[in-house]
């Protein structure tokens, strides 16, 4: 089930980075959605914001 469904978010906020962690992998890549189990709409809203944290450096783009 998406998780974001179940808990009846609506929006997916960039800032809250420690969320946005569980959707990376270990690498800094962004988790597919047949493996986070988030719906295609939540899918392009957690990869929008992923985006947008890394650009502010919230996240980082490559983990060493």
């Amino acid at each position: 089930y998406c998780h974001f469904c179940v808990n009846s978010i609506d929006y997916i906020d960039y800032k809250n980075w420690q969320q946005l962690q569980r959707f990376t992998s270990s690498y800094g890549k962004i988790v597919p959605k047949r493996k986070s189990g988030a719906c295609s709409k939540h899918q392009r809203f957690v990869s929008r914001a992923i985006k947008r944290a890394r650009f502010m450096a919230f996240l980082p783009y490559l983990v060493k």
